[in-house]
């Protein structure tokens, strides 16, 4: 009992802080393209208490399945609605990916600070070690998922966008099918099978790079 509780703590500051920056890009770009609601429905802020939905933050962190609070968006504000709704939708996932990189760069800068023996490795390191890396993996994971073109996911925003009405008339026409496609491939676990190669390839390649960066201070 005492390390599930442990291993939920590690993971709690990385789920915090990937839905807040992922639902505050949202909320940043659409307002900067027009939508002036963002501002009093209190979305402009990485406040976790603004973003998490309950239910969802406490299915995410013990089921591993979850949701956090969705920005509305008023896209009539919008001067050119389909490009503008993209990158909206787009906002969260690239949010996720730069906070990954960040992180991991915090980890490479770690690891050669041990090295030089700058800092000496600890316990208390190895759980920072531990949870930054758990920072990296969920923001990859929370990026990739939400780039899968289902609704209600922002990869359906940047499919219908750029396809036309066509397919938005098909997510219309299709969306509560669509939607238990989703969650029975969640139960199912083939989200994991699929997607599970594409973060595990894209740790690998950012941490190749934050190696090269890391590399030139040895």
């Amino acid at each position: 009992m005492t390390d599930f509780i442990i291993q939920k703590l590690m993971i709690l500051p990385g789920i915090l802080i990937a839905l807040s920056f992922h639902e505050f890009a949202h909320a940043f770009v659409a307002y900067k393209l027009g939508d002036e609601s963002q501002k009093f429905r209190g979305r402009l802020t990485l406040d976790p208490l603004k973003h998490i939905d309950p239910i969802g933050f406490i299915l995410l962190m013990f089921v591993g399945f979850g949701w956090a609070k969705p920005v509305q968006v008023d896209s009539r504000s919008f001067k050119k609605p389909r490009r503008d709704d993209t990158l909206v939708a787009l906002a969260g996932p690239l949010m996720n990916l730069i906070i990954a990189f960040v992180f991991a760069l915090i980890l490479g800068i770690i690891s050669l600070l041990i090295f030089k023996g700058t800092i000496v490795s600890s316990q208390v390191f190895d759980i920072i070690i531990t949870m930054i890396q758990g920072t990296v993996s969920i923001n990859l994971v929370l990026m990739v998922f939400n780039l899968i073109p289902i609704p209600p996911l922002d990869g359906h925003h940047v499919l219908g966008n750029i396809c036309g009405p066509k397919v938005w008339n098909f997510y219309y026409a299709h969306a509560d099918k669509l939607r238990l496609f989703l969650m029975l491939a969640i139960i199912l676990n083939l989200t994991s099978i699929v997607l599970g190669p594409i973060v595990s390839g894209l740790y690998s390649f950012i941490m190749k790079i934050v190696l090269m960066i890391v590399n030139l201070f040895v």
